[in-house]
């Protein structure tokens, strides 16, 4: 401990009553002050010799503070984690300097990982395996590897060692889209040099790729589009467990699971040369991220919401476990031992809390009371996610709504899991970068110190961003070393007893508690996907060609692309339930020539035919796959109501010899010949919400007046566009613009507009509620 002993003596000579060398820094705080030395941001030319000397030796007394025995926890997931662990390992770049970051500088960081990510090939994997997110772990695993692991295990010299690191790189980075021949050809096909690969580690991985074929359970995998480097992880844990077990066994047996993915996990890490406890997924639980916006629409899947433009603020984070999920023990002995924990950059909503979200694990942060806790904020604003602020929507974002984000959404709120706040100094970004970035649509993330710590929380601005990138991509990205050295700076500070939290000025609200109800067991997503194929599989297809309406039997291969699209547009949207499905027997496309659908009211080329019980499209839809997934959403909507309609008509509505408009008319099927996932009293409260004018109470007749030359969306239209709406804004323009009036402030001078925005409040709930039957245990209460 002599080097924190010899910087608490310089400090306490530097920070003396009076005058303090550290005052000529333009930093605010001492570890702003600290970590821009430790950086060398210092004007040192600026100042005298006597002064850059103290600066220089004070550097040089952090520099030889021992991390090598520091333990280390980060939690977060992508490429945020994987960054400042070691590198983006996503990046081809990453070859060329594979040892920097946090594990040059603490040898022993472990890294707790996000595993709701369902995009891409982990979600590609999911269709198969019953295994957590593998990306963002194979991601991390990578970043991990360190020379001096390499060099012990294989003996290789410093100059092998990277090279073995950069074929490491290209095999877990190869993505393929066709069926690979051979184990030995998909190695080949990475285009790593495979000669750099010392032979044991040569052997492992050729094992593992021949897994791939010889396991009936991972086989499928390789028939649709992958990184190879996810399929090697789940080689990994399948060796581990009994080849009997097909998935519904696995899923039963979920301690077998976890047990086999924490060992396979530590297998290949200590095989790749990073630390047997580099990565630990956050749970072995299976599990998917739901959003919950302002306008209370609930979106599953972390994919979509990192694509959605809802223009609402985030208002919940929610995470859908399979199964009451499972903290690790070997997750909690690491955060209850960590000297440090820091919380990775990036998506705030995709990748901290998710994790947090996980029951004991907060609470196990919180009681360690000796650790350097540090929340590195994030750079840019994330499209979807953190563009508007839920408290502000009209003002740009700043750490501390990233604050009050966290402390919002994690149970029991964000005190106690952090002191400190690292984020970046944007006087250090050319401004012109900066205007680039926001022709690009991205804006950064400001800090408002002041407001941070009035909350109670210590801010550091540090010019810890790439210049490599900078001047090589133009990117902005935190730079791995300079974020480790600023790290160190503040550990040492904190072993030297100068590095204190200011006193919160502003406590932040009661935070939400733990939620510690049974949640119910979810369908997971390979499972689901089985059964989403098993129910179309049946599905009759048909074609009516151009001037005809006799419907035609589509070729096996026509037949076979459409339901493979059905497949996958119900896949892409897990809040679809598979009882959606029961009302539709097939899929007709229709020629142009033959389209016979009145169009008066809208352009929506489909619908559904409740005589035939089929969607019918007009066959040009087809040709654009986002203008097919609209069409065959609206028509899967309208299903939904089956023959609710006894009768539809309109009829002109006349005063004297002036027409002053028209009654459309609607009559609603007797409860014992309805057909419909609708109740009754669900098509009664729907026809209401979509301003039908019940006639008299005892009666199933409906009406709406409509004023002359004014356009008009029929219920079961409006139905259909609303459900592909909910599902995804971008497929309804006009329910969106419908739907706008609810981001504009309500002025009790005009009582329609608050009687809308109630109905437009009150179908988004019906539909939440009664269509898509979100009602999530941990969502009670917290919609309003």
């Amino acid at each position: 401990m002599a080097g924190p002993q010899q910087l608490k003596s310089q400090l306490q000579f530097l920070t003396s009553e009076g005058f303090s060398v550290l005052d000529v820094l333009p930093e605010n705080s001492l570890a702003e002050k600290i970590t821009s030395i430790v950086l060398d941001n210092t004007p040192v030319a600026a100042f005298s010799p006597a002064i850059a000397s103290l600066f220089k030796k004070l550097r040089q007394q952090i520099e030889v503070v021992d991390g090598s025995a520091a333990r280390v926890v980060v939690l977060g997931g992508g490429t945020g984690l994987s960054n400042i662990v070691g590198g983006d390992s996503r990046r081809l770049g990453w070859a060329r300097t594979p040892f920097t970051g946090l594990k040059q500088v603490f040898p022993q960081v472990s890294s707790v990982v996000c595993v709701t990510d369902d995009g891409g090939s982990t979600g590609e994997l999911q269709k198969d395996l019953p295994l957590i997110a593998l990306g963002d772990l194979r991601h991390v695993l990578i970043s991990s590897i360190r020379r001096a692991n390499l060099i012990r295990i294989y003996g290789l010299e410093r100059m092998g060692a990277a090279r073995c690191a950069a074929a490491l790189h290209a095999v877990f980075n190869y993505r393929f889209i066709s069926h690979p021949e051979s184990a030995a050809q998909l190695l080949q096909d990475t285009n790593a040099v495979l000669s750099d690969l010392p032979e044991p580690l040569r052997v492992y991985l050729g094992d593992l790729a021949s897994r791939l074929y010889s396991d009936p359970r991972l086989a499928p995998t390789l028939h649709r589009p992958q990184c190879l480097g996810n399929l090697l992880l789940a080689g990994a844990i399948y060796k581990q467990l009994d080849p009997s077990l097909d998935a519904t066994q696995l899923l039963a047996s979920h301690q077998v699971v976890r047990t086999a993915t924490i060992r396979g996990l530590a297998e290949i890490s200590t095989c790749l040369g990073a630390q047997q406890n580099a990565v630990f997924p956050c749970t072995t639980t299976l599990s998917q991220l739901q959003i919950l916006y302002g306008n209370g629409v609930l979106v599953t899947s972390e994919d979509k919401s990192g694509k959605a433009r809802r223009g609402y603020p985030v208002d919940r984070v929610l995470v859908e476990f399979s199964r009451n999920p499972f903290l690790q023990p070997e997750v909690a002995q690491l955060v209850q031992a960590a000297d440090i924990i820091l919380f990775a950059p990036g998506s705030l909503y995709t990748s901290i809390i998710p994790i947090l979200q996980v029951p004991g694990l907060a609470e196990a942060i919180r009681k360690n009371r000796s650790a350097l806790k540090v929340l590195v904020a994030n750079i840019w604003v994330q499209k979807g996610e953190t563009d508007v602020a839920r408290d502000a929507p009209d003002r740009k974002f700043y750490v501390s709504d990233l604050i009050r984000a966290y402390h919002r959404n994690i149970p029991g709120g964000v005190y106690d899991l952090f002191s400190h706040v690292v984020a970046l100094d944007l006087t250090d970004i050319p401004g012109s970068v900066l205007q680039r970035y926001a022709l690009e649509d991205k804006e950064p993330i400001y800090i408002d110190r002041n407001r941070v710590r009035a909350l109670g929380f210590g801010s550091i601005e540090a010019k810890v961003f790439s210049e490599e990138q900078l001047r090589q991509r133009g990117a902005i990205q935190h730079d791995p070393d300079a974020l480790a050295q600023a790290i160190k700076g503040l550990w040492a500070l904190q072993l030297a007893g100068y590095l204190k939290p200011p006193a919160c000025k502003e406590p932040l609200p009661a935070a939400d508690g733990v939620f510690t109800g049974e949640c119910p067991v979810k369908l997971v997503p390979c499972l689901r996907y089985d059964k989403i194929r098993s129910q179309l599989q049946y599905l009759s297809t048909e074609l009516i060609p151009a001037g005809s309406m006799t419907m035609v039997k589509m070729t096996e291969i026509e037949r076979k692309w459409l339901l493979e699209r059905v497949v996958e547009i119900i896949w892409l949207h897990p809040d679809i339930p598979l009882e959606h499905l029961q009302f539709i027997r097939g899929v007709t496309l229709v020629e142009p020539g033959s389209w016979k659908r009145c169009q008066e009211w809208d352009n929506v080329f489909s619908f559904y035919d409740p005589h035939d019980q089929r969607i019918k499209i007009r066959q040009d839809q087809a040709e654009n796959l986002n203008r097919f997934e609209m069409v065959f959403l609206v028509a899967l909507g309208q299903s939904l109501l089956g023959n609710y309609a006894q009768e539809k008509r309109m009829a002109d509505l006349v005063s004297g010899d002036d027409l002053v408009g028209r009654v459309f008319r609607l009559k609603v099927r007797e409860k014992e010949q309805l057909a419909s996932f609708l109740t009754p009293e669900d098509i009664d409260a729907y026809l209401r919400l979509s301003r039908m004018h019940r006639l008299r109470e005892d009666e199933r007749v409906f009406t709406r007046v409509i004023n002359p030359g004014e356009g008009f969306t029929p219920p079961g239209l409006f139905f259909g566009l609303f459900y592909a709406w909910y599902l995804d804004n971008r497929f309804a323009a006009n329910i969106e613009y419908k739907m706008s009036i609810m981001r504009n402030g309500i002025s009790d001078l005009i009582p329609e507009q608050v009687r809308i925005v109630d109905r437009r409040r009150k179908t988004i709930n019906f539909f939440r509620e009664r269509i898509f039957r979100q009602r999530s245990p941990q969502l009670s209460g917290k919609v309003k």
